[in-house]
């Protein structure tokens, strides 16, 4: 008996020191984790002071978000901007003895291993809380081999215990709510808010909010734009689990349990959404201005736009945006099949054609193979080896498998297109298309390129002529004139004209975009007094001193072009272009003004109220009845335009501008391949490559009720001296004696030739060529 007692003793004791140990070696392994001996805890101090990585905005005038900038999407807003359903909804489905507990819910832990664990039940639920969830959203989990998950878990059970110190519940969810991840690598509940229901937080509805966090279960498989069925499934359970809970009513859970749940997804990544090529040169314009050491953040370093939270107010309207790239991709689209179906199989971008095996030799990939030697022949196969490419194309991206040649002779057909709306008087920009989709082609033909501007330039040279004593009413005949000392160059008119004999007026002139008096008025006037005014007028770029400049051989920017006709409608001082109104940091501070980013600059008259009266005047009648009065006639447009039309050699480049009294707007179309053109006139033409763009821009314009301001907008009438000054016939007939002796083709210098006499030296000929 005492033998078997003695034994009993001895097991107890054996198990005694096994608990004892056990319990020991538990202790040290928590203590182990406590210390940091497996990763750094994060202190109260450091918990007290979280730093999250927050993604800058970019807000239209009106302040709707329309881009961001960020390694991590997120957006940090304040506990009063939470709707209670949503809280309720989160607290219903994630922990519902958030306001019980200190962290770590012992209960439902406790349930966890009994039913879970021992009975296999596994409808009894998780074991985590708010607070833990929270804990590894802020600092991840770490790989610790077999021993992951202990770890893992008893960290975020240290660290949910601190925070729960040092914050409120409020403040716990709020935290929460702004790290949590969601779908489509998208953090916050603001951005989540944003991206798929195109809305702030506060706005969520009871559905949106039930939707939001049924995906916290699982972002993929419950993310309502890949998966709507399984997370409409979701967000009803979380209906239900609200409904039991008596946190809504039945009546509102039956509005909402089996309803399609209706998305209204915004992209804000770079290559998609809205105005990409906008939100592209704004993000280079902010890393110029950030760069600056007058804008330092708190801590004196420069700020960084991926992780700063900065809001960025711009000029833009979200609504005139998407009515300009609405237009763009309606007329591009069916613009692009008749230039194809024009050309049919005589297309210049075809394979072993000149512009093809010139764009061939320009590619990056020919030329790295050149450098390393390769015969012709191994070139040739390497850009022959097919592999899956995707597609751009106007009804939706493809893949094919294609070769390098394959797709350079794909993507040489497309043309291109740039359209720029600013206002006249503070140079706000307010529609900008940079090119016909971003992903593809991420040229930039607003900022970036540089294109002749054929006609579009002629009412440079008319504006000159009349700042520099030109009447309104004179006459020059359309006649063509071999210039002998410009390489007996012959300007042509686009189309023949019936009636040779006869003298147009400037007005009529410029309206009919006649080509022989526009190099005519530029001879009149003088290259060098054209160049100044084009200058005067906001072009920077470099003109050369040629008399055909007269048709457009400048290569100019929409920028600049925009900037020039602004001084129509500006009271003759041209607006360069605005982008950036304001900067802010994440607290709402202001970091740069309007004024720090747009300096004033003292803004000179480009010429007198006269002339700009009288051209305005001239480019009203391109619209009434000249080159654009497709406006009036196809289109039936009322509103005050004025404008103008251009085309380039060889149709290259399609050009309309158009003037309302408060936008003024320039569209481009053409090949990014200089070598390629329209095959002929009549699609090639800007009044039908780029105006049309325009048109439907306006048209949109004009049915939205809340722009009455621009469209209805009129122009001022002309004072009574301007009206009595340019009325005069549009044309008048040569005289007998010219017609019977003028009709061969006459042949002069361009430059003027000094008269000579013993009084030629009191009119001095300032003309160069």
């Amino acid at each position: 008996m005492f033998s078997k007692n003695q034994k009993l003793k001895t097991w107890a004791k054996r198990i005694a020191y096994g608990f004892f140990i056990t319990f020991a070696v538990l202790l040290c392994f928590y203590g182990s984790i406590y210390f940091g001996f497996w990763g750094e805890i994060p202190s109260a101090k450091k918990l007290a002071n979280l730093k999250q990585s927050q993604a800058t905005q970019v807000l239209d005038t009106n302040n709707d978000l329309i881009g961001k900038f960020y390694i991590y999407d997120r957006q940090s807003i304040s506990y009063n901007d939470f709707p209670q359903h949503l809280i309720d909804a989160l607290i219903a489905t994630e922990d519902t003895r958030f306001y019980e507990h200190n962290g770590i819910d012992n209960t439902s832990l406790l349930r966890v291993f009994f039913k879970t664990i021992l009975l296999s039940d596994k409808s009894s639920g998780g074991g985590s809380t708010i607070t833990l969830q929270l804990a590894k959203n802020l600092y991840g989990r770490k790989d610790y081999g077999f021993l992951s998950i202990v770890v893992n878990k008893l960290r975020e059970s240290i660290v949910a215990r601190r925070i729960e110190d040092i914050y409120s519940k409020k403040e716990i969810l709020t935290l929460y709510f702004n790290t949590v991840p969601f779908p489509d690598n998208t953090y916050g509940i603001e951005s989540a808010s944003q991206k798929f229901f195109n809305t702030k937080t506060r706005l969520l509805n009871l559905s949106q909010a039930a939707t939001l966090v049924g995906t916290l279960k699982a972002n993929t498989g419950y993310n309502p734009r890949l998966y709507p069925e399984s997370s409409q499934q979701r967000r009803d359970l979380v209906i239900q689990l609200m409904k039991n809970q008596n946190l809504i009513t039945e009546q509102e859970a039956k509005a909402v349990i089996n309803k399609d749940i209706e998305l209204d997804y915004q992209y804000y990544a770079p290559n998609q959404g809205l105005a990409p090529y906008f939100r592209a040169e704004i993000k280079k314009q902010l890393d110029a201005i950030l760069q600056e050491k007058k804008y330092k953040n708190p801590d004196g370093e420069a700020y960084n736009i991926y992780h700063d939270g900065l809001k960025v107010y711009t000029t833009l309207d979200n609504n005139l945006q998407r009515y300009a790239e609405e237009a763009m991709q309606e007329h591009m689209a069916s613009l692009q099949r008749q230039f194809e179906k024009a050309y049919g199989q005589n297309a210049p971008w075809l394979k072993n054609k000149p512009a093809f095996l010139a764009a061939k030799k320009r590619l990056k990939t020919y030329r790295k193979l050149k450098q390393q030697n390769l015969s012709d022949k191994a070139i040739e196969d390497s850009l022959n080896k097919k592999h899956k490419t995707e597609l751009f194309s106007w009804d939706e991206p493809t893949v094919e498998n294609l070769s390098t040649l394959d797709s350079l002779e794909y993507y040489s057909k497309f043309l291109n297109a740039g359209m720029l709306s600013l206002e006249p008087t503070t140079g706000a920009i307010k529609a900008y298309v940079g090119g016909i989709d971003y992903r593809y082609f991420q040229y930039d033909h607003v900022s970036q390129s540089k294109r002749q501007v054929g006609s579009t330039f002629k009412p440079i040279v008319y504006t000159a002529a009349l700042e520099n004593g030109m009447e309104p009413c004179s006459y020059f005949s359309i006649k063509e004139v071999t210039y002998t000392d410009v390489n007996n160059w012959t300007p042509k008119n686009a189309s023949e004209v019936e009636n040779k004999d006869l003298n147009y007026s400037l007005a009529y002139a410029l309206s009919r975009s006649v080509n022989t008096i526009s190099v005519k008025v530029l001879q009149e006037t003088g290259i060098d007094k054209v160049i100044e005014q084009a200058h005067a007028m906001g072009i920077k770029s470099d003109i050369e001193k040629v008399p055909a400049i007269a048709l457009g051989t400048s290569n100019l920017s929409l920028m600049e072009l925009a900037t020039a006709y602004t001084t129509y409608v500006n009271q003759s001082k041209p607006s360069k272009p605005v982008f950036i109104t304001k900067i802010e940091d994440k607290n709402g501070h202001v970091i740069a003004t309007y004024e720090d980013l747009n300096p004033e600059t003292p803004k000179t008259e480009a010429f007198s109220e006269d002339t700009r009266q009288v051209m305005l005047e001239f480019l009203k009648e391109t619209v009434n009845n000249g080159t654009a009065s497709r406006l009036r006639s196809t289109y039936n447009f009322s509103n005050d335009i004025a404008g103008k039309t251009g085309t380039t050699q060889d149709n290259k480049d399609g050009w309309f501008v158009g003037i309302m009294p408060k936008l003024v707007t320039v569209v481009w179309v053409g090949n990014d391949n200089q070598q390629i053109g329209f095959s002929n006139t009549n699609i090639g033409q800007g009044a039908n490559s780029a105006l049309p763009m325009f048109a439907k821009f306006l048209q949109k314009l004009n049915s939205d009720p809340n722009y009455q301001n621009i469209s209805q907008a009129r122009f001022v009438k002309p004072s009574e001296k301007i009206l009595k000054a340019i009325d005069c016939e549009l044309t008048k007939e040569e005289s007998f004696f010219k017609q019977l002796f003028g009709n061969k083709k006459s042949e002069k210098p361009f430059k003027k030739k000094r008269k000579k006499g013993f009084f030629s030296w009191l009119k001095k000929d300032k003309d160069s060529i």
